[in-house]
C-alpha cells in the first residue's frame, strides 16, 4: 500500500511542520535563565538491569521479596529538579559501562567483565544523544565492528560482524525473544524510540538462542513499566521533510501496578525523487505485582511501516555518477508495506532464597508486501537504464512460542555457583505467495523518464507454506573456582522440524527434522579489581538456508557448523572514568555449500565448503575531565572462503582466499563530546567503513567511506532539550550495500532541529 502524500506542495509542508513548533514549546522554557555554573555531560551510561542484591544468609528474612525485586525493575529518572541542580551533574563512565549486567551474552546476569565474551551495551541515553533514530545506525555507530547492508528486499535490518553478514548468520532479537528468519527477511524492531538500551555480543550466540547466529546477536530491550510517573514528548523536522513526533508515558497506576506507553510516529518525502514514507510504532507494557515474590508483565509492540522503495542506483562504468544520486527508478506505483506484531507475556517468581523462575510465552506476527521493480542496469551500448524483475511478493508469518528457565545460586562442593536451565518451544507458519519467476523488463534514460507502471506479467499467486515446530533444551553454570577466577559453560540442543507444502510442485513438498546442538566453555581471570583477563572456546550451527524457507534442494543437507576461539582483556579505570577492552578471535564455519569440482554439469551441490575469519578488536572510553568525554572502537579482520566452488560460464571456479560480499575488512566509530558552556554541550562522532567487496568473485569493490555526524544541544532547564544534528557533515557519496550493477547510497548531509520535553 503505498502510503499517501499530502494534497499540497513541498514548502506547504515544511511551512506546516514548522508551525507545530512553537505549539509545542512551553511559553516559560523561553523565559528561563541558563546556570550560571559550568554544567558537565549528561550520563550516557547504560541502565541495564540492576542486579538483585546478594542476601546475606544470617538475614535471610531481613526485608521483603518486593523490596528485593524493586532493585531489579527499571526506575524513571526522578522528577526534574530545578534548573540550579543541573548544574552539579557531571560526565559519567564511558558507554561500554563494563560493571552493568547484561542479558544478551548469559542467562546468569553477569556484567561484561563477568562474561568469556565480547559483549557491549548501548543506552537510550546514548542513542538520544547522538541521534540515532533506528536501529541500525545505534548499532553501527557505536558497537565495535558492527556494520549493515539494508535494503529493503531483507527488510532494512541485516548487520555484518566478524566476518559474517545477513541475518541467517547475525541475529536480531527483541527483549531476548528471536522471530524466525524467513527469505532473509527481518522488519522489527526498527525504531530506537521504544528502545530501553540494545546489547549486541559478537562471536557465536547459538548456545544462548539457537541456530542462526553463528557472527553474532543485536539484542533490542524495550521500555519497561517505571514506579514513578515520567513524561517525555519529542518533535523534529529535518531538511528531508521527515516529520518525527514521539510520546513516551510510564508510571504506577497503584501500588501493585504499572504501566509504560511509547510510540513514534515519522513521515518523510525521502531523500531521492518519489520516495515518500511513513511508520508508526507502539509499544506499551503493564506490571502486575500479584505477590511479594510473583510478579507478571503483558507487552504489546505494533510497527506498520511504509519504507523507502529505493533500490538503489545503477553504476555507470563500475561506479556512481554523481548525476544520477537522487534518481529513483523504480516504478511509480511501487508499493511496500510492513506489519509487526509482538505479544509477550512474562511472569518472574521468586520461589525461594537463591531459586527464580521465568517463564515468557509470546505471539509473534509478520505480514510483508512488496511490488516493485528492483533490479537496474546501465547499458554502455544505449545510455539508458534496463529495468528487471517485476515482483510482488507476500510474507505471512505468525509464531507462537514459550521460553521457560530456573536459575540457582549457591554453593558447589563449597564453591559459589550459579546455575541456570531451562527450555523453548515454537511453531511457525509462513506462507510465501508471488509471482515468480518475476518476469518483465524496461528501459528508461537515465535523466528525464516516466517511471511507469509495476508489469503483470505473471500472476501472483501462493507458492508454499511451511509448518516448523522447534524444542530447544540449554544450560549455563558459574562456577568460581577463587574469588578472582570462574568458569562459566553453557550448553543447547535444538530439535527443528520442518513440514514444506509446495503449491506450485507438490513432489517438493517434504518434512525433515534437523539437530543442532551448540555449546562454550569459557574462563574468567581478575587478577586485580575491575580487570577481567578470558578465554573461550564455543560452536554454532547455522541453516544452510533459511531454516523456515528451506527448499526441496537443501533439505538433506546438514546444518553448517562453526568455532570459535576468543581471548581478550576488560579493565575498568580511576572510578569508571575510564574502560577499555582488547579481543582477539578466529572462527571456521563449515559445510558452506558449494560446486561439485569434479562435474560443473551438476547443478545440485554439495556441503564441501569452508570459510573463516580472523580478528582483533579494541575499545575505549575516556572521561577526560567533568566537560569532555571520548569514546573510540576499531575492529581489523581478515575473512576469507577457505572453500568455495562455484560455477562460472560453464567453469569451475574456487573463490578460496576471496573475501565474502558485504564484508570490510576495517570498522572504526570515533565520538567526542564536549560541555562548553552552562546548558550547551556538542557532540561529534566520524564512522570509518574500509573497502567491501560487491560479489563473492571479488570483481568490484564498494569504496571505504568516511561519515561525520555532530550535533549541537541546548538545555535551558533540566526538563527541555533543542538539538540541531547535521549527519554526513562533508555530504559524502558512500554506498551500503549492492552487488555488480547497482548499489544503495547512503543519506546525504542532512540537518535535523528537534525539541524534548520532560514533565
Amino acid at each position: 500500500m503505498t502510503p499517501a502524500v499530502l494534497p499540497f506542495g513541498r514548502n506547504r509542508r515544511l511551512l506546516s511542520s514548522v508551525a507545530l513548533v512553537p505549539l509545542l514549546w512551553p511559553v516559560d522554557g523561553l523565559a528561563q535563565t541558563a546556570p550560571t555554573t559550568p554544567r558537565g555531560l549528561d550520563p550516557i551510561v547504560v541502565e541495564g538491569q540492576t542486579a538483585r542484591p546478594a542476601k546475606p544468609r544470617a538475614a535471610a528474612n531481613a526485608g521483603s521479596s518486593r523490596q528485593r525485586r524493586a532493585a531489579a525493575r527499571p526506575a524513571a529518572a526522578p522528577a526534574p529538579a530545578p534548573a540550579e541542580a543541573a548544574t552539579t551533574r557531571a560526565a559519567t563512565a564511558p558507554t561500554f559501562n563494563l560493571g552493568t549486567p547484561s542479558s544478551t551474552g548469559s542467562r546468569l546476569g553477569l556484567t561484561p567483565l563477568q562474561t568469556p565474551a565480547s559483549v557491549e551495551v548501548i543506552r537510550a541515553e546514548t542513542i538520544a544523544e547522538r541521534g540515532q533514530h533506528n536501529v541500525i545506525d545505534a548499532v553501527t555507530q557505536n558497537a565495535t565492528g558492527f556494520t549493515a547492508s539494508p535494503a529493503p528486499g531483507n527488510g532494512g535490518l541485516s548487520f555484518v560482524t566478524r566476518g559474517f553478514s545477513g541475518n541467517g548468520t547475525v541475529m536480531t532479537l527483541y527483549d531476548g525473544t528471536r522471530m524466525y528468519v524467513g527469505s532473509g527477511t527481518m522488519t522489527f524492531p526498527f525504531d530506537t524510540w521504544t528502545a530501553q538500551r540494545i546489547e549486541v555480543l559478537r562471536g557465536p550466540a547459538s548456545v544462548m538462542y539457537g541456530e542462526g547466529a553463528i557472527g553474532g546477536a543485536v539484542n533490542v530491550i524495550s521500555k519497561k513499566p517505571l514506579d514513578v510517573q515520567r513524561n517525555e514528548a519529542e518533535v523534529s523536522l529535518d531538511t528531508n521533510l521527515l516529520r518525527r513526533l514521539a510520546v513516551d508515558s510510564g508510571g504506577p497506576i497503584n501500588p501493585n501496578v504499572s504501566y509504560r506507553l511509547a510510540a513514534i510516529g515519522n513521515m518523510s518525502d525521502g531523500w531521492v525523487d518519489r520516495d515518500t514514507m511513513s511508520n508508526v510504532a507502539v509499544s506499551g507494557s503493564v506490571r502486575v505485582q500479584a505477590a511479594d515474590n510473583l510478579a507478571f508483565t503483558l507487552s504489546e509492540d505494533y510497527a506498520d511501516r511504509s519504507p523507502s522503495r529505493y533500490f538503489g542506483t545503477p553504476l555507470v562504468n563500475g561506479g556512481i555518477d554523481e548525476s544520477l544520486r537522487f534518481k529513483n527508478y523504480n516504478v511509480g506505483d511501487s508499493s511496500i508495506r510492513y506489519r509487526d506484531n509482538w505479544t509477550q507475556l512474562k511472569t518472574e517468581w521468586d520461589v525461594a532464597e537463591g531459586v527464580s523462575v521465568k517463564n515468557v510465552t509470546y505471539y509473534l506476527s509478520s505480514h510483508r508486501h512488496w511490488k516493485d521493480v528492483e533490479s537496474y542496469a546501465y547499458s554502455p551500448a544505449t545510455g539508458n537504464i534496463n529495468r528487471r524483475d517485476y515482483i510482488e511478493i507476500f510474507h505471512d508469518q505468525e509464531q507462537l512460542g514459550n521460553r521457560f528457565d530456573a536459575t540457582f545460586k549457591g554453593h558447589l562442593f563449597g564453591l559459589a555457583n550459579q546455575f541456570v536451565a531451562g527450555f523453548d518451544v515454537n511453531r511457525i507458519a509462513f506462507t510465501h505467495t508471488n509471482n515468480s519467476p518475476y518476469s518483465g523488463s524496461s528501459t528508461v534514460n537515465p535523466y528525464n523518464f516516466d517511471p511507469g507502471y509495476f508489469q503483470w506479467v505473471s500472476s501472483t499467486r501462493p507458492s508454499f507454506h511451511t509448518l516448523t515446530t522447534q524444542y530447544g533444551l540449554f544450560a549455563e553454570n558459574r562456577l568460581s573456582l577463587t574469588d578472582q577466577l570462574s568458569v562459566i559453560g553453557g550448553i543447547r540442543s535444538d530439535h527443528p522440524t520442518v513440514e514444506r507444502t509446495d503449491f506450485l510442485t507438490p513432489a517438493n513438498s517434504f518434512e525433515k527434522t534437523y539437530s543442532a546442538p551448540s555449546w562454550r566453555v569459557g574462563v574468567v581471570y581478575n587478577p586485580i579489581p575491575d580487570l577481567s583477563l578470558y578465554g573461550q572456546y564455543s560452536t554454532a550451527v547455522d541453516p544452510v538456508s533459511n531454516l523456515i524457507t528451506m527448499t526441496g534442494v537443501n533439505r538433506d543437507f546438514a546444518l553448517s557448523t562453526g568455532k570459535q576461539v576468543e581471548v581478550g582483556i576488560k579493565q575498568q579505570l580511576a572510578g569508571g572514568r575510564a574502560e577499555w577492552t582488547l579481543s582477539a578471535y578466529q572462527i571456521v564455519k563449515n559445510n558452506l555449500l558449494a560446486r561439485d569440482p569434479q562435474n560443473p554439469a551438476n547443478t545440485n551441490p554439495l556441503q564441501i565448503g569452508q570459510q573463516s575469519s580472523r580478528g582483533i578488536e579494541a575499545s575505549a572510553g575516556l572521561k577526560v575531565t567533568e566537560t569532555i568525554r571520548l569514546d573510540a572502537n576499531v575492529a581489523v579482520l581478515r575473512a576469507k572462503y577457505d572453500d568455495f566452488t562455484q560455477v562460472v560460464g560453464g567453469q569451475v571456479v574456487n573463490y578460496a582466499g576471496n573475501v565474502p560480499a558485504n564484508v570490510p575488512q576495517v570498522v572504526s566509530n570515533i565520538w567526542a563530546t564536549w560541555a562548553f558552556a552552562p546548558g550547551w554541550s556538542a557532540n561529534a562522532g566520524v564512522q570509518l567503513v574500509g573497502d567491501t567487496w560487491a560479489d563473492n568473485a571479488n570483481t568490484l569493490v564498494r569504496p571505504a567511506y568516511n561519515v561525520v555526524n555532530a550535533g549541537l544541544m541546548w538545555k535551558p532547564d533540566t526538563r527541555q532539550t533543542l538539538a540541531l544534528r547535521v549527519y554526513n557533515v562533508f555530504d559524502t557519496i558512500y554506498a551500503t550495500s549492492g552487488g555488480t550493477s547497482q548499489w544503495i547510497l547512503g543519506m546525504p548531509r542532512t540537518a535535523e532541529l528537534s525539541y524534548n520535553v520532560k514533565f
